[in-house]
């Protein structure tokens, strides 16, 4: 019921991921990352349990794919996930689970992981990887975003998807960005909803960090009754 892709930006050290769903409210569920840490995707049947456990495992300093095997230690229903993960380092490591959902696939590229079932394509998660890959001069929030949009381009879900999220750590202990569209009516109208959503966040996103550490440097708000 979801592709994403997890992802490690070189440049920025940033990290994230973005994932869409036939379902309501995937990135609720599905997408966790830590500044300086790592991230995690969590999906299929989902366990929201394993995204912080996850980021728990890198944080106590295992390698990506260390960090995995001790996740799948946890489980008692691993055969029915569908995980990436990304360490603070760009490494990566993945579970599909042989009871994962309709046509399943994953993809690897430099600093990310790509993963999806229920797909239209099998391809579908390359093309997320390609998209992030040839987007590298961009900030991670792009990437990811044109990855989601490639991969829709691609065959996407087997069904349309109504749901989608992007979430972003980078160098404080909350999400720089933290973007969801819980329940679209439109038929895969929810990644174009994400799309306007993102473009509007972005430019204004570096101010709102600033506002909490230095309100005294903080720009404007730009609103009725701000002096």
């Amino acid at each position: 019921m979801t592709f994403s892709l997890t992802a490690r930006c070189r440049r920025t050290g940033q990290l994230g991921v973005v994932v869409t769903s036939s379902s309501m409210a995937v990135a609720a569920r599905c997408a966790f990352a830590r500044a300086e840490v790592g991230a995690v995707a969590t999906q299929n049947v989902t366990d929201p349990r394993l995204g912080p456990k996850g980021l728990d495992f890198l944080a106590a300093g295992m390698p990506a794919q260390a960090a995995m095997n001790a996740l799948l230690a946890t489980q008692a229903h691993p055969d029915f996930r569908q995980l990436a993960l990304v360490d603070d380092q760009g490494a990566t490591a993945w579970h599909s689970g042989p009871r994962a959902l309709g046509r399943v696939a994953v993809a690897l590229g430099e600093g990310c992981v790509a993963a999806g079932n229920l797909l239209a394509d099998e391809a579908v998660p390359a093309a997320l990887v390609r998209a992030f890959e040839e987007s590298a001069d961009q900030p991670l929030g792009e990437r990811l975003l044109r990855a989601l949009e490639a991969g829709l381009a691609a065959g996407g879900e087997e069904g349309p998807v109504h749901s989608a999220g992007l979430v972003v750590a980078a160098e404080q202990a909350w999400p720089w960005a933290d973007l969801r569209v819980d329940w679209h009516d439109e038929p895969d109208g929810a990644i174009p909803a994400l799309r306007r959503l993102w473009d509007a966040w972005s430019p204004q996103a570096d101010s709102y960090v600033t506002r909490a550490l230095d309100p005294t440097a903080a720009p404007s708000f730009g609103v009725p009754g701000d002096r």
